[in-house]
């Protein structure tokens, strides 16, 4: 009998769909020329660059000089913190970065690495849900406040974030700002994960910088978007050709590229219809672990979360644990008690929930995709309970489910400054 393969972990990859596939596939050996050479195969991969970045900016409702091609989430992020940021360090200015305490580690160690450099970094908190507290984010901007980052969704527990109603306080703040001589904050948000499930509208998002990248939505890996609002400065992280502006120099990813314009155009022209979906069958397994097993707690806000996501702490087990044992079963599924292989810290998500170590370290995430099925989720349910059962049996901790409640609703909730 052939062996089961569920895959239950579309946050943290996506097949790239046929559809995308299609549109990129005569770039790579057909029309594959360079787009900055002036002879006809290079003007025609050119345009097809400029096509696809028209097409996201329609989507995004931003001009299409707006939009900045680069290698992925990451640098694009990067791009948009340091290379913001760079350009207002001085001896005398050392600009200020406030961020949410449950941001990408893209964003938390860029935040981390300015303020080794002189940047004083404002880390706010989330409440038990983990959405952002308003009034400890307003609390924390300073006269020197340059740049504020808050992610759309987030990648482990799927809290969705407050961000147009964030961006609409801060288009305030800068007007109020503006008439004392200060500095504007500029606003930029991860929505990497949000991508696929939510409207992008940047001007309705008050946002200056968003970051997309093409592997979460059923495009290729290896590229992203940067979206800069115009007049806002940035300095190049990468030298070289000139290519994007000036701003992200290097032979431009042309079939990726397409790919990324492509699934992001049939994202969001079926997000409506598969949200409704993925809704059903999100509440469905929710509501099958929270009953079928005992100790578990759903981590993130029940409803605004993302339509996919499944994030719970199941009690008494290693969350790496039961991931080898789902995989032995055909699952694939991944834990937040850890964000690579190579480490076993809990998650600073979970943590910063109020959590303690022993739920995160029992985190456990599903995230639903366009080829999951309802029959997947039962078959997992035949499965889940009783290899939790298992290594209960053999786990030496045993956790107080009162006491635990109890640590969540004591625990603090406070602005973090860095360096400290």
């Amino acid at each position: 009998m052939p062996r089961k393969n569920i895959y239950l972990d579309y946050a943290a990859t996506t097949p790239v769909d046929p559809v995308v596939l299609r549109a990129m596939a005569p770039y790579w050996s057909d029309k594959f020329g360079n787009p900055s050479s002036l002879y006809s195969l290079g003007l025609m991969a050119k345009q097809a660059v400029e096509n696809a970045r028209t097409d996201l900016a329609q989507i995004l409702n931003c001009q299409a000089e707006e939009i900045i091609f680069t290698s992925g989430g990451t640098e694009s992020i990067a791009l948009a913190i340091k290379g913001l940021t760079y350009n207002f360090l001085t001896e005398k200015n050392k600009p200020h970065l406030i961020i949410s305490a449950i941001e990408h580690h893209a964003v938390l160690h860029t935040a981390e690495h300015l303020a080794k450099q002189g940047f004083t970094v404002s880390i706010v908190p989330v409440d038990d849900d983990g959405i952002i507290m308003e009034p400890l984010l307003n609390r924390a901007i300073r006269p020197n406040t340059m740049l504020v980052s808050i992610m759309t969704a987030n990648n482990e527990i799927g809290t969705l974030q407050p961000i147009q109603k964030i961006g609409a306080n801060l288009t305030r703040v800068n007007m109020a700002r503006q008439k004392s001589g200060l500095n504007k904050i500029y606003f930029h948000t991860d929505a990497c994960q949000a991508a696929g499930a939510l409207p992008l509208d940047v001007q309705k998002m008050h946002v200056d910088l968003l970051t997309i990248n093409g592997s979460k939505i059923y495009g290729p890996k290896g590229v992203g978007l940067l979206y800069a609002r115009r007049g806002t400065p940035l300095a190049p992280l990468i030298d070289g050709g000139g290519q994007e502006k000036n701003l992200r120099s290097g032979t431009e990813n042309v079939p990726g590229i397409i790919g990324l314009a492509a699934a992001l155009k049939l994202a969001q022209k079926n997000r409506e219809k598969e949200n409704r979906r993925l809704i059903i069958l999100r509440d469905w397994l929710i509501k099958s672990i929270l009953k079928k097993i005992p100790k578990t707690i759903l981590n993130g806000h029940a409803e605004k979360r993302l339509p996919n996501n499944i994030n719970i702490s199941i009690l008494d087990i290693e969350g790496e644990a039961l991931l080898l044992y789902l995989d032995e079963v055909g699952v694939q599924a991944s834990t937040g008690s850890a964000c690579t292989s190579t480490t076993l810290e809990p998650s600073h998500v979970i943590r910063a929930l109020g959590r303690p170590y022993e739920a995160a370290h029992g985190s456990l995430r599903f995230t639903l995709g366009k080829y999951t099925t309802k029959k997947d989720l039962e078959y997992l349910m035949t499965k889940l309970p009783d290899i939790v059962d298992y290594l209960r049996k053999g786990s030496p901790v045993r956790v107080d489910m009162a006491s635990l409640e109890k640590s969540i609703r004591l625990a603090p909730k406070k602005i973090i400054n860095l360096p400290c």
